[in-house]
């Protein structure tokens, strides 16, 4: 027996990286999940990918920064399977640089997609749990929201927002049986750190060997790791948590490593 049998679950940033991992795994787990994204060829190939294993799974097209997208997917989950269990706000940007070189189309744009996206899901959704009697939303925030990063700042004050507004909604969703969390990953590979590194191919493994050495478990952290923590949090396994931030770094927040003996 899965730990979502019966659930419908609603993925956003579904096409790759966490939220890809995510909604493999909520499948895996029984629940019947709708994948949103723009990037639609990368989600149609992973949501058929769930079916042809043997779950039940549709992709819809979703700018998460557009209210009207937004309501829309929605709607097409309660539409395809008849109700909303599970939301994950998990679509995120990041984009580098320090702050006097961030134009503010860069700055508005992070901050759409990778904090108003998240009041824009909580707002469309929540009336469709309370139909059912609850449910369980899961945010992906970051360490970058529990502390200052030099050339993410945009990124790191939306995810510092969305740590709060997560608090903030469950203190409002709580009466109405929905918890709502969320999850705050350290260095994950992912697309978007890709980006966010900003170097060639070739490159980039130096890169993510010292940011290892910076990690308490001695390696980055895959896009599964956060999937499991999700699966967590939107589980009944979860069901005297709201408001919570849980972070899933492999001890990159915690303390530093201990230096190598001489």
């Amino acid at each position: 027996m899965g730990r979502l049998d019966g659930k419908v679950a609603l993925v956003t940033g579904a096409a790759s990286g966490i939220g890809a991992a995510t909604a493999r795994l909520f499948a895996h787990e029984g629940a019947r999940v709708m994948l949103a994204d723009i990037q639609d060829a990368l989600g149609q190939i992973v949501a058929d990918q769930i079916t042809a294993e043997g779950g039940t799974a549709r992709y819809v097209h979703c700018d998460v920064a557009v209210a009207e997208d937004v309501a829309g997917m929605v709607g097409a989950t309660v539409t395809a399977f008849g109700r909303l269990d599970v939301l994950v706000n998990n679509a995120g940007l990041g984009r580098g640089g320090f702050v006097t070189e961030l134009a503010e189309e860069d700055w508005d744009r992070v901050l759409d997609v990778d904090l108003r996206s998240v009041y824009l899901g909580c707002k469309y959704a929540i009336p469709e749990m309370r139909k059912t009697g609850g449910g369980a939303i899961v945010n992906t925030a970051s360490v970058a929201g529990l502390r200052g990063s030099a050339r993410l700042t945009a990124y790191s004050a939306a995810k510092a927002g969305v740590i709060n507004l997560t608090r903030s909604i469950a203190a409002e969703a709580g009466q109405y049986g929905i918890r709502v969390n969320c999850v705050c990953p350290g260095i994950i590979r992912t697309p978007i750190w890709r980006t966010v590194i900003d170097l060639p191919a070739e490159a980039q493994d130096a890169v993510w060997q010292r940011m290892a050495a910076r990690v308490l478990l001695g390696r980055v952290g895959l896009p599964e790791d956060v999937a499991r923590a999700i699966l967590f949090l939107a589980s009944d396994d979860a069901a005297y948590i709201t408001g919570a931030a849980l972070v899933v770094d492999g001890g990159l927040t915690a303390a530093d490593p201990p230096r190598a003996e001489a």
